[in-house]
């Protein structure tokens, strides 16, 4: 037979295990709820991670572009200087006369671009720079 205290043993066990279910239902709530909040916060991440390749994806072509422009520039410099050096040597000192030299403000042969009076290193045009040749972009 059962007797009242195993009734009330019985009880007290259900109680805590109601407790206990209370307690872990109340933690898995909690636990979903901040999952569910990262799980918002990562798409968010990932929305500006794609954002960010996107845009370095395109500044990255907008560097190569510009670099590509900036070596077309190089070249007809180049081409110019190259040219006009040519017709100094060919061109003898006695022959050249100041009536014969083109205007300073005349546009070069490479691309209507006006020539300067001097280069960045104090070199006439047509004369190689200081420093090899090269443009310091720098």
């Amino acid at each position: 037979m059962v007797t009242l205290d195993q009734v009330k043993l019985l009880e007290t066990k259900v109680e805590k295990a109601i407790g206990y279910v209370e307690k872990v239902s109340g933690e898995n709530a909690e636990l979903r709820g901040r999952l569910e909040s990262y799980q918002k916060r990562i798409d968010e991440l990932e929305i500006l991670v794609q954002t960010f390749r996107e845009d370095q994806s395109r500044i990255e072509d907008g560097i190569l572009s510009t670099l590509d422009r900036l070596n077309q520039f190089e070249d007809a410099i180049e081409r110019s200087l190259g040219i006009k050096g040519r017709d100094k040597e060919r061109k003898s000192p006695k022959a050249a006369s100041p009536a014969a030299a083109p205007e300073p403000d005349a546009p070069s042969l490479a691309g209507d671009l006006p020539e300067p009076d001097t280069g960045p290193d104090g070199a006439e045009p047509g004369e190689p720079s200081k420093d090899g040749g090269e443009l310091d972009i720098f």
